[in-house]
């Protein structure tokens, strides 16, 4: 039997993800991703830039830990795209509460304006269709996070997931990067 292409995997993974999301009552759902787990709070540098992703509507949240970590007194970035072909960079994202910095970017999703200031986060929460207890990542496919992740090495790198997003094995090439740690709901996978 033939191991699983990466677009497959992630066909099926988004198809239990979503499953997975719709399942649960909306009551927990919210109470789900409200903060950082307190393990990985140490490994967060006092001055860092917080980059975070602004969440589809299966992905795990990113909209609260940008809220807590704004509030800790940390600079907050999100991804940015001038166009579907460019290089993604982080721009500064100045209201996790109202999201009014943010405009629609090319792939439909909000981030934040052109002319907002770039940055470089040290800490980067990056969104994921699957991963390992490896700490291997499968992502949407289009490459942006591992290219920004090989030449923008950060202090650390964490994946949002849910728990069913995990898997036992996921096909790597040399240019997916792994990450430091991932947090789901119920464990937090890596070293802290």
């Amino acid at each position: 039997m033939t191991e699983p292409t990466k677009s497959e995997l992630r066909k099926t993974l988004r198809t239990a993800r979503k499953a997975h999301v719709e399942a649960l009552p909306d009551a927990i759902r919210g109470l789900l991703f409200h903060r950082p787990p307190a393990p990985l709070l140490p490994r967060i540098p006092a001055e860092a830039v917080i980059g975070v992703y602004h969440a589809g509507p299966w992905e795990a949240p990113a909209a609260a830990y940008a809220r807590f970590f704004r509030d800790a007194g940390h600079t907050i970035a999100l991804p940015h795209f001038a166009q579907p072909d460019a290089p993604m960079s982080f721009r500064h994202h100045t209201d996790p509460y109202a999201q009014d910095d943010l405009e629609v970017g090319p792939f439909g999703i909000l981030q934040p304006a052109a002319d907002a200031e770039p940055l470089v986060p040290d800490v980067l929460f990056v969104p994921l269709v699957g991963f390992t207890p490896a700490l291997d990542r499968l992502g949407q496919g289009g490459g942006h996070y591992d290219r920004w992740l090989a030449e923008h090495p950060p202090t650390l790198a964490v994946g949002l997931a849910w728990d069913a997003q995990v898997c036992d094995t996921l096909p790597t090439e040399p240019h997916d990067k792994p990450l430091d740690a991932v947090v789901t709901p119920t464990r937090i996978y890596g070293n802290l």
